[in-house]
């Protein structure tokens, strides 16, 4: 009896103690298990502040050189070319004769008329005199003097005629084309020669309608070459179509200034910066700044 109550007690300590074990071992798995507090990390950026600025506009376009002025020399009256004076190559000066054609049926035109002028001139003077002396009619003195007045214009026809059998140049510069030769019979109309002015250039350009938005006229440009790989000319707006042709481009035209005539030739294939600061001013950041594609960045 006596090592029972002794066991009772002892079954209790040991109990207490196994609990208390317990008790401290749960905390202490409780606290492994915590998960643990975040550290405190430190990541690299890069800051820029995004500002309005003026962007460059780059516009490079090719385009051809043609020359300031290009013109056409016709025949006004049909005839044979008696006279040819010009070569290819020759340097002209406006109002200078280039080519004479036949005027002999003119001339004959002239004597008629100039005769018969004559002769009504002659008439009006008589019937001037009889309508005074109540002798013929005033119809009859108006009908003369419109016949005269006719003829007057005939004579005035046939002298023009004679002056245009004398072809001159419409304009100075080279003569670049010659399509006929002495002694061909031209109609009125006929092309014999073709002037360009190589005193100045200009080049020709076509630009879309987004690209002529961001040019003005008077805007100086920046012209390079094949032929000249080193040498950079310099050209200004002069015209900007202000319709679309019908491939919906804008042509537009740059005058060269300050260019030896001796170093580029018209037809020369060349290339236009058309390259400024823009006026509308926008907000700037890096592309490397944007998430997404393009059409849906987001910063």
């Amino acid at each position: 009896m006596k090592a029972r109550y002794i066991i009772i007690p002892v079954a209790v300590v040991v109990i207490g103690i196994t609990a208390y074990k317990l008790t401290i071992n749960k905390k202490k798995l409780d606290e492994k298990n915590k998960p643990a507090p975040p550290a405190d990390m430190r990541i690299p950026v890069k800051v820029i502040v995004a500002k309005e600025q003026l962007p460059d506009v780059s516009i490079v376009k090719t385009g051809n050189l043609a020359p300031f002025i290009e013109t056409k020399v016709v025949a006004v009256n049909s005839g044979v070319l008696q006279q040819v004076r010009f070569r290819l190559g020759d340097k002209v000066k406006k109002g200078q004769l280039l080519a004479v054609t036949d005027t002999r049926l003119a001339e004959l035109d002239l004597r008629k008329a100039e005769t018969n002028a004559l002769k009504l001139q002659n008439d009006v003077a008589i019937y001037t005199q009889l309508v005074a002396g109540k002798a013929a009619t005033a119809e009859k003195l108006n009908e003369v003097v419109t016949d005269y007045s006719n003829s007057m214009n005939q004579v005035a026809q046939a002298r023009k005629t004679i002056a245009d059998a004398s072809i001159k140049a419409p304009a100075a510069g080279v003569i670049a084309a010659k399509p006929i030769e002495q002694g061909v019979f031209v109609n009125s109309g006929a092309e014999i020669a073709t002037i360009v002015n190589i005193s100045r250039a200009k080049v020709q350009v076509n630009l879309t309608e987004t690209e002529v938005y961001q040019i003005g006229e008077a805007q100086h440009v920046w012209i390079r070459t094949d032929v000249y790989p080193n040498k950079v000319f310099e050209g200004v707006i002069s015209f900007i179509s202000p319709q679309a042709d019908q491939t919906h481009n804008y042509p537009v035209e740059i005058i060269l200034i300050k260019r030896n005539e001796s170093i580029l030739r018209s037809g020369t294939f060349v290339y236009v910066d058309f390259s400024r600061k823009s006026q509308q001013p926008v907000l700037l950041i890096p592309g490397d700044a944007l998430l997404e594609s393009g059409k849906n960045a987001q910063v």
